[in-house]
C-alpha cells in the first residue's frame, strides 16, 4: 500500500461550516430524547445506522426535504447549554481534523425564539465560541448569515447586528439557503452595511445555480469569498476573474455529491478550479447530514482527483489565506503546513 501523509495532521482553516449542521449525530439523538422531539424517520435511521440520509436538492422537492431534516435538527437546540455543547464539540471535531481556525456560520434568527430574542441568541453563541476557544485552543470566529428565503429587510437587520458585534468575534456576513430563490441584488444594501462595518462578504453562490449566481455575488454583493462557487468552472472567463481577484471559493465536495450538484466525486471540478488559479477552502458544510468532516474533504481530493501532498498542502494554505485569522495565527498555520509537507512519509 502506498504510504501517504496523514491529512488529519495537515494544518488548515475551515471556512464553510453551518451551525446546526456541525452537530455530532450522537448529540442530536441525545437532545431529541431530552426534549421529546420526534425526528423524521429518515434522519433517525441515518443517525443510528452511520450512513448519511439520502438527499438530492437539485429540485424543489429535494431541497424542501433537506430543509425539513435540517429544521428538525435545529429544533433540538433549545437552551444555552445546548449551544455551548454544539460549539465546543464542533471545535473538538475540527481539531481532530487538523483545523487551527474555524469560522462557523449561523443565522441567529433561527434560534432567537427559544433563547430570548435575536440579541441574546447571538450573545449566547459568541460566548460559547469564546469558551470553546479557551477550552480547546482553536481559533474560532462567527459568520452571521441572512436567509435568502426571507425579506431583504430582515437581512439588513442582521447585517447591522453583525457589525455591532464585530469586536466580539463576528468576522463576516453571508447569505444562505436556496440560491435559486430571489436575486442577489435584493440583498445589496445588507451587504453594503456589513462591508462598511469591516466584515467579509461571504454569500453562497454557484452551487444549485450556475455561473451567473457567482457573477451576481461578485457584482451585486462584492463578495470577498464565495460559499461553494464550484459552478464557476462552467465559465472560463469567470474562473479567470475569480483567480485574478483572489476570491476564495469555499468548496464542499461531500455536500456537492450528497445534494446532487454532481453525480459522483470525480465530477466535482476541483482540478479545473485549482489549475485556473482560483483559491479554494475545502469545507464540510453540514457534516451532520452529509456524513463527513473536514479532513475527509482533503481525502476526497487525494483519492478522486489525484492531488499530491504538495497540492493538498497548497489547498490548506489557500484556506488559511482566505480566512479572517489574524497574522500571527496565519503564520503559525502556514509554518505548520510547511512542516507537514517537509516531514518524511511514515
Amino acid at each position: 500500500m502506498e504510504r501517504v501523509r496523514d491529512l488529519s495532521e495537515l494544518p488548515k482553516a475551515h471556512l464553510h461550516l453551518h451551525f446546526t449542521g456541525s452537530m455530532r449525530p450522537t448529540t442530536l439523538l441525545e437532545l431529541a430524547d431530552k426534549y421529546g422531539v420526534r425526528l423524521p424517520e429518515a434522519l433517525t435511521e441515518a443517525l443510528t445506522g452511520g450512513e448519511p440520509p439520502k438527499l438530492r436538492a437539485t429540485d424543489e422537492r429535494g431541497w424542501f426535504r433537506f430543509q425539513r431534516l435540517y429544521d428538525a435538527a435545529r429544533s433540538c437546540l433549545r437552551e444555552p447549554d445546548d449551544i455551548r455543547r454544539l460549539v465546543r464539540e464542533a471545535a473538538e471535531e475540527d481539531i481532530k481534523d487538523g483545523s487551527g481556525w474555524l469560522e462557523i456560520q449561523v443565522d441567529p434568527t433561527s434560534y432567537a425564539p427559544r433563547l430570548g430574542g435575536l440579541i441574546p441568541a447571538l450573545e449566547i453563541i459568541l460566548d460559547a465560541v469564546d469558551s470553546a476557544v479557551r477550552e480547546t485552543g482553536i481559533g474560532m470566529r462567527v459568520l452571521v448569515a441572512a436567509n435568502r428565503m426571507k425579506h431583504p429587510l430582515d437581512a439588513r437587520t442582521l447585517a447591522r447586528l453583525a457589525v455591532r458585534y464585530a469586536d466580539r468575534g463576528v468576522v463576516g456576513f453571508g447569505l444562505s439557503n436556496d440560491e435559486r430563490r430571489g436575486m442577489a441584488r435584493d440583498f445589496d444594501r445588507a451587504f453594503a452595511i456589513a462591508r462598511e462595518g469591516g466584515l467579509l462578504s461571504t454569500p453562497h453562490g454557484g452551487e444549485l445555480a450556475g455561473p451567473a449566481s457567482v457573477r451576481d455575488c461578485l457584482d451585486d454583493l462584492h463578495a470577498t469569498r464565495i460559499g461553494h462557487g464550484v459552478r464557476a468552472a462552467e465559465n472560463p472567463r469567470l474562473l479567470a476573474r475569480l483567480a485574478e481577484r483572489g476570491i476564495t471559493c469555499e468548496v464542499c465536495p461531500a455536500s456537492n455529491v450528497a445534494l446532487g450538484v454532481y453525480e459522483k466525486a470525480e465530477d466535482i471540478p476541483l482540478r479545473t478550479l485549482f489549475e485556473a488559479g482560483v483559491p479554494m477552502a475545502l469545507g464540510a458544510d453540514d457534516p451532520l447530514l452529509f456524513g463527513s468532516r473536514l479532513a475527509a474533504q482533503y481525502e476526497l481530493a487525494r483519492h478522486h482527483h489525484g492531488f499530491t501532498d504538495a497540492e493538498l498542502a497548497e489547498l490548506a494554505r489557500q484556506s488559511v489565506r482566505g480566512s479572517a485569522a489574524p497574522q500571527d495565527v496565519r503564520g503559525k498555520l502556514l509554518a505548520g503546513i510547511d512542516d507537514w509537507l517537509a516531514a518524511p512519509v511514515a
